[in-house]
């Protein structure tokens, strides 16, 4: 279980600030006054100045600073300031003056939405005292407006004058912003919220330690020692188990209590208007209010340098191959949608269910997740976002060691030195123009059948999957698709000068650097020649396009130093090929010093180990680099210079060795003169 000391039950707020307004009149500030003095004063200033109740005020140890307000007109310009640092807002109304009542929603109410005053709202019938006994209810009187301002978290009356109900003011105000019933219930529905239900499932199976469904005696008093730093008497267990059987029968079984009964547990908990029970529930076992894990738990204080990357350990890998079995309940090797999100039925959320995510790995013919595409997933998320990684780990139930779950690569740079890279996940950029086939080798990758339809890629689009490698091995390769429009964006990108290794400086989920993909050939449709669809002037468009993005790449790598290894793909080799452009594709690559164009085609499935050879390509960072002509002048220029530096150095040094002989001969010629 997670390690909780010195964290409060609180949430760590270390001071309360409420805002009290509302019409002139309503007894704001005698309200403040005897609050603090406990005495009904007898004359009051107009406007109070900043009023502290101390930390012993209340149970849960946290001073509260109390802020008087002027509803004047003159003055708005204050209050919306100080109700922008407000953590809550006490909002008073009159009891015996009901047009007051009246302005609650029909001006305060909006005007705090107008400023986005987002904190709770206690509104505060002042004046009970002098209230007429036939008035309606309080009830009666709020509930259409709490229904219309769900912000509203309570209700209550007092009277300063007769000292009724006062402190309690104040307490709610702080209730509400130490034990927030927003994360956790919906009012509306009159149910836990999702995170919420998410977060208690957690706990309940961290502390089902033997793992039958159900929190025995033994396991409930552990619990309840853990929480609050008291053991529960026999009778008490008895007594909770008895409430929760007489309102749910399924709530408790003969091994204990169970996952159904604990939320219900928590459910009345927040019904009574006891939320400090479930918010002392979930800090202990580190939650914040937002109900995710602290930061302090997810520690990832590791350094790496911008060439460097993040990968997944054998020791995360063992530990997902035992939850992918555990969740796999059809036991046929993969992941349907339903294990999956039963899966993460533990954390805030699905992390995989919006984009880059979503769609990125292939899918058996019932929609499931085998073992592979499960660690291509993982390897991407690692990828991206290490720390949402890691979070989720915790989330579904690895209680090892953080810092042995990620593995920080060898420098990009050490690799090009050794001439071998040790990484296990690689990122390949898709460049391409538009129409060559780049989302078709996505898809093929994926094992999705090809698609005549031409949908054009408007976003950043990845793929992520395993690849065979040669000797038995096994490789995560992650494309990257790239809008032809992205490319100079991406090019000038503080991301891809970090994805290159080019930065100072390192961001957390960004790789370094990998290989590109340059499909050549484009669509038949792209270009149209006197009425007729034009193959050859778009396969020559195409390539002509390709080169120029292949020219881009290469010319930053050589201008900041650091070069990208480069595939060319010939997509479409299904089609009639334009003559030229078997010959200038070759010759491109011949005269930039890389492997000729890999032909492909996904329409027929062929596609010539082309994962495995930018697998190898990524393998040996020192191959496949593209040299533009520039840069093999400069390289011929710096060669030259070198060699002129050498021979002067030896110039040099053979006339300063016939210098030195020279003087030995004078030397001697004197010594026998």
């Amino acid at each position: 279980m997670e390690n909780t000391i010195g964290k409060s039950n609180t949430g760590d707020k270390a001071n309360v600030r409420v805002v009290v307004v509302g019409d002139s009149g309503t007894g704001k500030s005698s309200l403040i006054v005897t609050a603090a003095a406990e005495t009904f004063p007898q004359n009051v200033p107009p406007v109070l100045p900043p009023t502290r109740l101390p930390a012993d005020f209340y149970p849960d140890r946290v001073p509260v600073t109390i802020i008087d307000t002027s509803s004047s007109m003159e003055h708005r310009t204050k209050l919306a300031q100080e109700l922008k640092l407000a953590d809550a807002v006490v909002l008073t109304y009159a009891c015996d003056t009901p047009a007051t009542l009246d302005r609650l929603s029909t001006f305060w109410l909006p005007e705090l939405r107008r400023l986005e005053v987002k904190v709770p709202v206690i509104v505060v019938g002042c004046k009970l005292d002098a209230r007429e006994d036939t008035q309606v209810s309080l009830e009666q009187v709020m509930s259409p407006i709490m229904q219309q301002f769900r912000e509203i978290e309570t209700c209550i009356e007092c009277s300063a004058r007769s000292l009724i109900q006062v402190p309690e003011v104040f307490y709610y105000a702080q209730k509400a912003v130490l034990h927030p019933t927003a994360p956790l219930f919906d009012q509306e529905t009159q149910t836990l919220k999702p995170r919420c239900v998410r977060a208690l499932k957690r706990i309940f199976i961290l502390c089902d330690e033997d793992r039958d469904g159900a929190l025995s005696d033994r396991e409930l008093n552990d619990f309840q020692v853990k929480c609050f730093n008291a053991p529960l008497q026999p009778s008490e267990i008895v007594g909770v188990k008895r409430v929760v059987q007489e309102k749910l029968s399924e709530g408790v079984n003969d091994r204990g209590l169970t996952l159904t009964g604990f939320l219900f547990l928590h459910a009345l908990f927040i019904e009574k208007g006891r939320l400090e029970t479930t918010w002392t529930v979930l800090r202990k076992f580190g939650y914040d209010n937002e109900i995710k894990l602290r930061d302090d738990l997810i520690p990832l204080s590791f350094k790496r340098a911008p060439d460097q990357s993040v990968e997944l350990t054998t020791e995360a890998v063992d530990f997902l191959k035992s939850i992918f079995n555990l969740f796999d309940l059809h036991g046929d090797a993969a992941l349907r949608p339903a294990e999956l999100d039963d899966l993460f039925s533990t954390a805030p959320e699905s992390p995989w269910s919006e984009a880059p995510y979503k769609e990125s790995a292939e899918k058996t013919a019932l929609g499931g997740l085998s073992f592979d595409g499960f660690l291509a997933q993982w390897a991407l998320m690692t990828l991206l976002d290490p720390v949402k990684s890691v979070a989720n780990l915790v989330y579904i139930g690895y209680q090892g060691d953080i810092a042995s779950v990620l593995r920080i690569t060898r420098r990009r740079r050490l690799d090009r030195k050794k001439q071998q890279s040790d990484r296990n996940v690689f990122q390949c950029f898709v460049f391409g123009p538009k129409g060559a086939g780049k989302s078709s080798l996505l898809n093929s990758f994926l094992g999705r059948p090809f698609s005549e339809a031409y949908s054009p890629t408007t976003t950043e689009r990845f793929a992520t999957n395993t690849v065979d490698h040669l000797g038995g091995n096994k490789k995560t390769l992650i494309l990257r698709e790239i809008p032809e429009d992205g490319v100079k964006r991406l090019l000038s990108s503080k991301e891809y000068r970090l994805v290159t290794g080019l930065g100072s400086e390192s961001v957390c989920g960004v790789k370094k650097i990998y290989p590109g993909i340059y499909p050549l050939r484009g669509p038949l449709w792209d270009t149209i020649d006197n009425g007729k669809t034009s193959a050859r002037s778009s396969d020559e468009k195409s390539w002509k396009r390709a080169t120029e993005l292949l020219v881009d790449v290469a010319g930053h790598g050589e201008d900041s130093g650091f070069e990208v290894p480069c595939l060319i793909v010939a997509a479409k080799d299904d089609l009639d090929p334009f003559p030229l452009s078997i010959q200038n594709s070759t010759r491109v690559s011949q005269d930039m010093g890389i492997e000729a164009p890999i032909p492909v085609s996904m329409q027929l499935g062929d596609l010539s180990n082309v994962f495995r050879r930018i697998i190898s390509a990524a393998e040996h960072p020192h191959l496949s680099i593209p040299e533009t002509e520039a840069g093999r002048n400069r390289k011929q220029y710096r060669q030259f210079v070198n060699r002129s530096l050498m021979f002067v150095s030896v110039g040099a040094a053979v006339a300063i060795a016939g210098l030195a002989a020279y003087r030995v001969y004078a030397a001697r010629k004197n010594t026998s003169g």
